[in-house]
């Protein structure tokens, strides 16, 4: 299965490294994509070529598709909505944080269930849906590799919580 990340001008890396790290290291397949599939500037800087153009996603080959905050004007209509909903009702995980998760409100994903915009939380898991407000990058990072099951046993997932989000020193 692919994971999609969804790239657009202002998208903010910093909100999806920690994830794409995590989806790297253990041998994941990322396929960075745009609308159109031309370069992206991100909001700090980083100029992105994506691999393809979102609509040359296979929703049944899609196990994940990542939406970064920023400024989401340039995503935040029917195509990409009519996407995320075919990539959920083939089972697929949807993730957003910061303003991603407006695009899956509005595509009509978060209704009836727990999200950061229903509840006070920093991150929110639902079933196939996880939520973050953009502080809370490193615990959706491990929800989302959670949810994937990226850990080899409960002791590394242990050792990520402590060094990402606890700052502990690896031994």
């Amino acid at each position: 299965m692919k994971n999609v990340v969804l790239l657009y001008n202002t998208c903010c890396i910093y909100e999806i490294s920690i994830l794409n790290y995590f989806l790297s290291v253990t041998g994941q397949e990322v396929l960075f994509v745009s609308l159109d599939g031309d370069e992206k500037r991100a909001t700090e800087g980083y100029r992105i070529c994506p691999e393809s153009a979102l609509s040359q996603i296979k929703p049944k080959e899609t196990g994940l598709v990542i939406i970064p905050g920023g400024d989401i004007e340039e995503i935040d209509r029917e195509e990409v909505w009519n996407i995320l909903r075919r990539v959920k009702k083939q089972g697929g995980i949807l993730a957003g944080i910061c303003a991603g998760v407006d695009v899956l409100e509005h595509a009509g994903i978060l209704e009836g269930i727990i999200s950061t915009h229903a509840a006070d939380l920093d991150v929110a898991v639902s079933e196939q849906v996880i939520t973050a407000r953009a502080n809370g990058y490193v615990d959706f990072a491990i929800e989302v590799a959670k949810k994937l099951d990226l850990f080899e046993d409960e002791a590394d997932l242990q050792e990520t919580i402590a060094f990402f989000r606890d700052h502990q020193r690896a031994d």
